[in-house]
């Protein structure tokens, strides 16, 4: 393995966070202009995993700002519909375990399901919290439904996802999205954008960071953090 393909990124997310979906463009088109020589690692946060309590007028009210925000910052579209239904639990266990049943079933496809959750639900008015939606989507993405539901369900793909929890918690990551860069041989890793932050300047950020690794080690050129 060469010094280069060792280098990774590790995208920290959640798919019913609404910054993480404004900033799915940006991590898309990283990903793909870098591809296999600095791939993006998906790691699942749990945002609200395992809430039980059914959203209530003050956090509509809340939500309703922050897609806002959101859409103003990233354009991504979004349908507040959703948030006039009654009795809705925001447990974004389900989402997360679905992106991890889909990175288990196929490595590649994982981000990209990630997306089409996000869409889904703040777009699409879809209810990603259950099981039948979420086989649906990761069906729409390329995957098997009849596959993807069976091992969604299963101890393993629970396990996992919270290992992907502890792992972010471990990490000291307090919010998403989280963008890291760094190598797995060495275990050093530098933050590229703690925060939802344009694509702009981000890929050259990046490459010059390669270029400055490469050249005997440095952290990503203009990384910042944004709340």
């Amino acid at each position: 393995m060469t010094q280069q393909a060792d280098r990774h990124l590790v995208y920290f997310a959640d798919p019913m966070c609404s910054w993480c979906y404004g900033f799915a463009p940006t991590i898309a088109a990283i990903a793909d202009h870098f591809a296999d020589r600095m791939p993006v690692d998906i790691v699942m946060g749990g945002l609200r995993a395992g809430n039980t309590e059914p959203m209530d007028d003050k956090q509509r009210a809340y939500l309703r700002s922050a897609w806002t925000r959101v859409n103003e910052a990233s354009g991504q579209p979004f349908d507040f519909e959703f948030l006039d239904r009654e009795g809705w639990v925001y447990d974004t266990e389900p989402a997360c375990r679905a992106v991890v049943t889909s990175r288990a079933l196929d490595p590649a496809l994982a981000l990209t399901v990630k997306a089409r959750i996000s869409s889904a639900f703040y777009a699409g008015n879809r209810d990603v919290t259950r099981s039948d939606v979420l086989a649906d989507v990761a069906q729409e993405a390329g995957l098997d439904r009849d596959a993807f539901a069976e091992a969604f369900e299963s101890p393993d793909a629970r396990n996992l996802t919270m290992r992907d929890f502890l792992t972010a918690q471990e990490l000291g990551i307090r919010g998403f999205p989280t963008l890291i860069a760094g190598s797995k041989s060495t275990g050093q890793y530098a933050l590229v954008t703690n925060g939802f932050r344009p694509l702009e300047g981000m890929t050259d950020a990046l490459e010059q960071w390669l270029a400055r690794e490469e050249a005997g080690g440095g952290s990503p050129a203009g990384a910042d953090q944004t709340s």
